[in-house]
């Protein structure tokens, strides 16, 4: 099951100026969110582990984007 949506990640390439899309380059860019997102949550993960918590919050989250 895939963790994020094809139309709406369709319509974002779409608004960003790409005329027509492919199904395979949706296809691809959901992989890559995927592994970002992964790598993202495990790194935020860790900075409340650190700090001896269970919940991952929205500033681990952004240290997290800093740091990856």
């Amino acid at each position: 099951m895939a963790a994020f949506a094809w139309s709406p990640l369709r319509a974002l390439m779409k608004k960003a100026g790409a005329e027509i899309v492919s199904r395979a380059a949706v296809d691809n860019l959901m992989d890559y969110l995927e592994e970002y997102a992964k790598k993202l949550t495990g790194c935020a993960r860790d900075i409340a582990k650190h700090s001896r918590r269970k919940k991952i919050t929205a500033g681990d989250m952004k240290i997290a984007i800093e740091l990856v």
